[in-house]
């Protein structure tokens, strides 16, 4: 498959894991709550995986695509592209998301019902449930790890065959679970970005956090994963 298919099927991919995820959370997020919001994050992965799998490998995500380089799944020279495409299809889907709640009357990215936070990640007063800098970095870092550690297990030549997506999806909601109260968590610098390039201010100040946490919990968990589980 050529590069410029693979990575107009990252950006679709992005976009509706933004899309999906960070419109339940914005749009439904006061009636379906954290759970909801997880099983949506989770479901969009699971979608996705069966619909451009095949085509891209659906890495959706930059800690993603960084891992599996890391591991030896994934040419390096096809990384930065894959980075692009990313942040491009989340960047649309948060542009798409604010088009469609800004229309409410009581919209606000700061403050009232609707559209408050935007689903952005945060740490101390931006944090659902008040933590701290150091707690989101090591949380980010240690779901991500398990999440690239969920991915080369499942898509190994040696596991069942077809069941990736399963095991991709519900190990993402799993971890949404876990980590939303923390940050809204992240473990993807894409998903970050999207939200936080229109709620500015406070947000686009800490997003470095869900780019370097994620990137290093993926880069591990990849490296890791190839030297104790691979075969010789």
């Amino acid at each position: 498959m050529s590069l410029s298919k693979r990575v107009l099927a990252e950006v679709f991919g992005t976009f509706w894991l933004v899309f999906g995820g960070c419109g339940a959370a914005v749009l439904a997020g006061g009636t379906i709550s954290w759970v909801g919001v997880s099983f949506a994050f989770g479901l969009t992965v699971l979608t996705m995986a069966y619909a451009i799998g095949h085509v891209s490998g659906c890495h959706l995500n930059p800690a993603v695509t960084l891992g599996l380089a890391a591991g030896g799944r994934f040419d390096w020279r096809d990384v930065v592209p894959y980075w692009i495409a990313q942040v491009i299809g989340a960047s649309v889907a948060a542009g798409l998301l604010y088009l469609i709640i800004s229309q409410h009357a009581d919209f606000s990215l700061t403050e009232g019902p609707v559209g408050k936070g935007f689903a952005a990640n945060g740490f101390d007063e931006h944090s659902p449930g008040g933590y701290p800098m150091m707690s989101a970095l090591m949380g980010e870092i240690a779901l991500t790890f398990m999440f690239l550690f969920i991915i080369m297990g499942s898509t190994d030549k040696r596991a069942p065959a077809g069941f990736a997506p399963i095991a991709i999806g519900l190990g993402l909601t799993l971890i949404h679970l876990i980590g939303i109260p923390l940050d809204n968590l992240s473990v993807n610098p894409a998903r970050s970005t999207g939200p936080a390039l229109f709620v500015g201010g406070w947000a686009l100040s800490q997003l470095w956090l869900f780019w370097v946490a994620p990137l290093i919990g993926g880069g591990v968990a990849g490296i890791a994963y190839k030297f104790l589980f691979e075969e010789d």
